[in-house]
């Protein structure tokens, strides 16, 4: 039977890479855009429309993949955005719409799926977080931890839902070139703000992603991980470096691995 895959936020970048990888491997592939009217790209699979922060928009794409198909095998939680800025000039209401847009969201589109892949005795949930979620990175303070956030809850829901059948798998990749850094929501550069070496770290974030791998190499590992019967918790995906700051945060020292961030990020 053709498995049938819901990804969010697959107008462009890691989502829309994992899309077409998982069309092309066969399998029935549904996408969310905020407006796919605006999406004027030929693509092998639908985009639904989802606002990933509005609880009646969540209800309405679900319930139109299930009436499409009556079920659903696989949910991607991909869509999100990022947040830069000095932690003392961040505005809340830009830390809330981070939360709902990479956590909260996410979590009410699991919850969501659930009853229908309870009902079927199997089903995989795939939340997209970050390699920048094991830590707390500067000027990044809100995106690592909401990322945190849904990693954790992961682990938690995995354990809960694996009596019923479903697979709960947290993937967090590094660097890659997307689009993101265009709906990152970056904190103005304040003329009389302290913290002065923002700037720098901004074009140090935004090189790292101009200069990232493939996005396909993320919808690689989504195929690996489906073709799974007992996935693990966590996957890594990246450049090494990157993907060795989580090991190294656990053998160094904390004040040894807190300078080789800060020297990383040029503070």
């Amino acid at each position: 039977m053709q498995k049938v895959v819901l990804i969010t936020g697959a107008s462009s970048g890691l989502g829309l890479a994992t899309a077409l990888y998982l069309t092309k491997k066969g399998y029935s592939v549904f996408g969310t855009s905020r407006n796919p009217k605006k999406f004027n790209r030929s693509i092998p699979f639908e985009l639904l429309p989802l606002e990933i922060t509005n609880t009646n928009s969540i209800e309405t794409c679900v319930a139109e993949v299930l009436n499409r198909k009556q079920r659903l095998d696989i949910l991607i939680n991909n869509a999100g955005v990022g947040i830069t800025g000095p932690m003392e000039e961040l505005e809340i209401d830009e830390i809330a719409f981070n939360f709902a847009t990479n956590c909260f969201g996410p979590l009410q589109m699991i919850q969501t799926v659930l009853p229908k892949m309870r009902e079927q005795s199997s089903g995989t949930i795939i939340n997209i977080t970050s390699i920048a979620s094991y830590m707390g990175l500067p000027f990044r303070g809100p995106y690592s931890a909401s990322k945190s956030a849904l990693s954790i809850m992961t682990e938690s829901l995995r354990m809960e839902v694996k009596e019923f059948g479903i697979n709960v798998v947290n993937l967090a990749p590094g660097d890659y070139a997307t689009d993101i850094a265009s709906r990152r929501y970056n904190a103005p550069l304040l003329k009389k703000s302290p913290y002065h070496k923002y700037k720098e770290s901004l074009e140090t974030i935004n090189n790292h992603v101009d200069q990232g791998n493939p996005p396909e190499e993320i919808a690689k590992t989504i195929a690996h991980i489906l073709s799974q019967k007992n996935p693990r918790v966590h996957y890594q995906v990246g450049p090494f470096l990157q993907k060795l700051s989580k090991t190294l945060k656990k053998i160094l020292p904390s004040r040894i691995f807190e300078r080789i961030i800060m020297n990383h990020y040029k503070i």
